[in-house]
């Protein structure tokens, strides 16, 4: 695998799941009168690596790994308890995944191509 193509399995995944999100809470299974709010609960986590993520920083893909540990255990804790919504948690365990394994694979590439380039072993 190439860095490029893990940043963009972690990257089409990252913002799919964005979208998931916003669809899932906001709009098909609003949690009361005030969706927004726990919306933001839920989406706000996502926001603090999305600069990193952008400027291609594999700092910030290393530590997004364990950001997005949250939603994989948001995902089976919803599979399991809710029987109506458990498509949209089943899809946010398969994003999940697909953005931890595509941000180890990218960080470890990407550290490894700039320490050549650097010239350290």
């Amino acid at each position: 695998m190439t860095p490029k193509r893990s940043l963009y399995i972690t990257l089409s995944g990252y913002f799919a799941l964005i979208i998931l999100l916003v669809l899932w809470h906001g709009f098909i299974f609003p949690a009361n009168k005030q969706p927004w709010l726990i919306l933001a609960f839920i989406i706000a986590p996502l926001l603090f690596p999305l600069r990193g993520l952008l400027r291609e920083t594999p700092y910030t893909y290393a530590w997004t790994s364990f950001v997005i540990l949250l939603y994989f255990m948001h995902g089976v804790v919803e599979v399991w308890a809710n029987a109506n919504e458990r498509i949209f948690a089943a899809i946010e365990i398969y994003l999940s995944i697909q953005i931890y394994i595509g941000a180890i694979y990218y960080a470890r590439l990407q550290g490894r191509a700039l320490k050549k380039e650097s010239g350290h072993n």
